[in-house]
């Protein structure tokens, strides 16, 4: 039996400009590092490569004024309203100086007490001590400030209301979490949810608004010369320059497929490649989600389709087996992993395994090794993930 079980790799590879040969790189650096640190490959490894050198390498980038072409082509109003952004300098400041160079007037609704994905912009012990309902009570940010005051990220320190009113003086701040409140200012909004997007959308649509775009309806085609992305638009986008944001890799799935081809011509082995954006998991000192990008993976190849079909040995150790010990165990442990069913949904001998898509669970192991910081690397070979205690 093995002595190790899943194993993750960092590969590093040369820094990536627009118009490298991703593929060959990836390949390369992979077979290169095993050469160096002495490891082989095997059938259902799995190379996972972040999104940002994917669309670095396609050029995938829109600048601030591309942005704002794009929305006034497609919202003719003097005033857009913007509902529910995620507070974040890296992900959406950009995004909203286009919109502002887009409209005369921009009313920007924020939610409370944390946008979509836990950064908060109230402490909820605030609004429990002032009775304050968030479910239903709608605020200016005159009637916001003689309430709370300013409030500072306490991670970031930043009091994000001044933060997103300086990047344009013809922008207003109001709050609710209510979409249709911001109908009271204009029947023109974007929507900026990132995962909740089409229950906003909906709710504008069905309340009378004249136009209801989300972030994922803008630059879905290139605007005078600017990146695209046909499914995500800006959602997926990150800050690159001051001028410009790096937008969610498009064509992923031919470029997934020709990595794990080449993989199979080098090594002989089938090996599984996906595109990772954001983990999917909550940080537990602030409450924030790490998934900020539309998917966790927008592409793999098909072997990494599904989820886990796991038994939960801990269960079966503390009951069906409670009297075994030692080799006995062992045997009896293996014995029922062999014989598990092809699908254990509703089995109480799989309850407490987790029900996420591999991807995510891939996904999210290969952003943890990765990091998002100066680690350079951004490839992750991930072997022995599939499997289990009786291999």
């Amino acid at each position: 039996m093995r002595a190790t079980g899943t194993l993750a790799r960092g590969i590093r590879i040369p820094i990536i400009k627009q118009g490298d040969d991703l593929v060959e790189i990836v390949v390369d650096s992979l077979l290169n590092a095993a050469k160096k640190d002495g490891f082989d490959f095997n059938d259902r490894d799995v190379v996972g490569i972040t999104e940002a050198v994917v669309a670095r390498a396609q050029g995938n980038y829109a600048t601030v004024g591309q942005i704002s072409g794009d929305i006034r082509r497609k919202i003719k109003g003097d005033t857009i309203g913007v509902v529910f952004p995620i507070l974040s300098r890296n992900r959406f400041s950009l995004l909203l100086k286009g919109i502002a160079g887009a409209a005369e007037k921009v009313v920007l609704m924020l939610s409370y007490p944390s946008d979509e994905v836990g950064n908060p912009i109230i402490d909820m012990d605030m609004l429990d001590e002032k009775g304050i309902n968030p479910f239903s009570d709608n605020f200016t940010e005159e009637q916001w400030r003689s309430l709370f005051g300013s409030y500072k990220h306490p991670f970031t320190g930043i009091d994000y209301v001044e933060f997103y009113k300086q990047l344009g003086k013809n922008i207003s701040v109001v709050f609710s979490n209510d979409p249709k409140y911001i109908l009271q200012y204009t029947d023109n909004v974007i929507a900026c949810d990132i995962h909740t997007r089409k229950r906003t959308k909906r709710i504008l649509k069905a309340s009378g608004a004249s136009v209801v775009l989300g972030l994922d309806d803008i630059l879905t085609a290139p605007f005078e010369g600017s990146g695209y992305n046909e499914h995500y638009g800006l959602l997926g986008s990150n800050k690159a320059t001051e001028d410009s944001v790096k937008l969610f890799p498009r064509d992923c799935s031919a470029f997934v497929r020709e990595v794990a081809k080449r993989l199979k011509e080098a090594t002989s082995k089938n090996i599984e490649v996906m595109v990772y954006g954001d983990g999917a998991f909550k940080d537990p000192a602030g409450g924030i989600w790490e998934l900020a990008d539309p998917t966790v993976s927008p592409a793999y190849t098909d072997g990494l389709i599904g989820t886990p079909n796991e038994l939960k040995l801990k269960y079966l150790v503390d009951s069906r087996f409670a009297n075994l010990q030692g080799r006995e165990l062992e045997e009896a442990l293996k014995a029922e992993i062999l014989k598990k069913e092809g699908n254990l949904v509703g089995s109480m001998d799989s309850q407490g395994t987790t029900p996420r898509r591999i991807t995510d669970l891939l996904g999210s192991l290969c952003d943890l090794v990765s990091g998002s910081g100066d680690k350079g690397t951004p490839v992750v070979l991930i072997q022995g993930y599939f499997n289990n205690f009786a291999m």
